[in-house]
């Protein structure tokens, strides 16, 4: 199991070491790693990427992304050029089997059997394939080789096995880590401790209590710079088919035997696949999908995701489902999954409510017990629950909240969530990681809402940026009678 000493030495080699994603996410959680002891000395940090660069040009940005993306508070200049001792670069397109490999060979063989090597593929996924081939055929794939794979596996259940295939011909399914970030945020892994290590909570976690769950992920940010990628996917496969399906199954699986890799995913597994599926005739009032249009952020003016994009499009930037689980325990509890850009407010957050007594002690019923996991930002756990008003002689109720910040309560910084995956990976722990069948049940089930959207089945709705969506989704909760969480406020 996964634990906060220092791993045993690595090679890090990074396939896009030049882009966004190893600038703002992979060196800074590293670094910070290092500054927890976590990464010995002798670790590599390995950059690789088609720009003519030399080691020392490629440490200069290494170090502008530490300088940009860790706290200022955190950035020790000791610390810094130890870090930067660790990290090399090789010109290098992984993707062409003439390329420059004798130069990674070269670093490589340097203690080459005293390192756990890790390739992460920070690259176009159809790209995935053709660098494994290219890392087979130069004999540098041994047989303990890691390899991290980001999101998106494919853009659907066909492409998603193609890549699988690609990759799997060359390295074993325990060392392919498919990383979904979500899973390493401390507040998404807490909903394991929450619901199995207080017996309060998993005595009641059942249909016979609970009767509705939310899970939302929503942003203030449009597309940004994102505008090319986010139009050929859109909101529900860049975030509900892995990370808001992930979360779910957190939310819904049975008690795991163990909290070895393997229970945890089996777990998860047989909750997609007792997803009830979303068809033609379900679909129309348990979808939502809608584009922003402009409206005020913050006192700002926004333009809308068309004028945005500077071309018509039929990608949602909001989607809303109403999706059920065909076991004893959930049944018929709907689950409300909801991701959007260009929201009122940035939240991710797990929302539980309970049912209310069907008969009552008191003049007023009582208000519904909702319990809050706040996934980001202010990670923390809320419960709202019902008092005697003090001012009243006449048992009316009042609603209290009870409110943990988990960063104010620890006192310690909430860690981001790449810093435990990449590691998590060098110590061959992948419970945080997500296994081929789970991704092939997640785009079974999503495929039937990707089809019908194709066919128009569902109008595509609008909502003014600075809104909490379209009308059209709180009419989707109102027809099971409830709210959405902003609403109940």
């Amino acid at each position: 199991m996964s634990q906060s000493h220092q791993v045993a030495p690595f090679d890090y080699i990074i396939f896009g070491a030049t882009g966004d994603l190893t600038m703002r996410k992979l060196l800074p959680a590293l670094y910070y790693r290092l500054t927890m002891g976590q990464v010995p000395d002798t670790a590599r940090i390995i950059g690789t990427a088609r720009s003519p660069l030399s080691r020392e040009e490629y440490q200069g940005r290494a170090r502008d992304a530490l300088k940009r993306f860790v706290k200022a508070d955190d950035f020790d200049e000791d610390t810094v050029e130890r870090f930067l001792d660790m990290v090399h670069y090789v010109s290098l397109d992984g993707s062409k089997a003439e390329s420059n490999w004798d130069g990674l060979r070269e670093v490589l063989s340097h203690k080459a059997d005293e390192h756990v090597r890790v390739f992460y593929y920070a690259t176009a996924p159809d790209l995935y394939g053709a660098i494994s081939a290219n890392l087979a055929k130069e004999g540098l794939v041994t047989d303990d080789s890691r390899v991290v794979l980001e999101k998106p596996i494919g853009i659907d259940l066909k492409t998603a096995d193609e890549i699988n295939e690609g990759v799997g011909k060359f390295f074993k399914e325990k060392n392919v880590f498919r990383i979904d970030h979500y899973l390493g945020k401390e507040t998404v892994q807490n909903v394991i401790a929450l619901r199995f290590a207080n017996p309060l909570l998993e005595a009641v976690w059942s249909a016979e209590h609970i009767e509705s769950v939310q899970i939302t992920a929503g942003e203030v940010v449009g597309v940004e710079g994102r505008a090319a990628y986010y139009d050929n996917s859109g909101a529900l496969r860049d975030m509900v088919q892995n990370h808001l399906l992930q979360v779910l199954c957190l939310v819904a699986m049975e008690k795991p035997a163990s909290l070895e890799a393997d229970a945890v995913r089996d777990a998860k597994v047989s909750v997609l696949k007792s997803l009830v599926p979303l068809d033609k005739d379900t679909l129309r009032n348990a979808s939502v999908r809608a584009q922003y249009t402009a409206g005020h952020i913050k006192g700002a003016t926004v333009e809308g995701y068309l004028d945005e994009l500077g071309h018509e499009s039929n990608t949602e930037t909001y989607v809303a489902l109403r999706a059920e689980i065909d076991t004893p325990r959930w049944k018929n509890v709907p689950f409300f999954i909801r991701t959007a850009k260009r929201l009122k407010k940035k939240v991710s957050e797990i929302v539980v409510t309970f049912r209310s007594p069907e008969t009552s002690l008191f003049p007023a019923r009582p208000g519904r017990n909702v319990l809050v996991i706040r996934i980001q930002p202010d990670e923390g756990v809320s419960w709202s629950f019902n008092v005697k008003d003090p001012t009243n002689d006449d048992f009316a109720l009042w609603q209290s909240t009870m409110d943990v910040h988990f960063e104010k309560s620890f006192n310690t910084r909430y860690p981001d969530a790449y810093e435990r995956l990449l590691l998590d990976a060098v110590r061959g722990y992948p419970v945080l990681f997500i296994r081929r069948d789970e991704v092939e049940a997640a785009w079974k089930w999503v495929a039937p809402v990707m089809e019908a959207w194709a066919r128009n089945d569902v109008p595509m709705a609008h909502y003014p940026a600075g809104s909490w969506g379209p009308e059209e989704a709180r009419a989707m909760l109102a027809r099971d009678g409830q709210l959405w969480h902003e609403d109940m406020e």
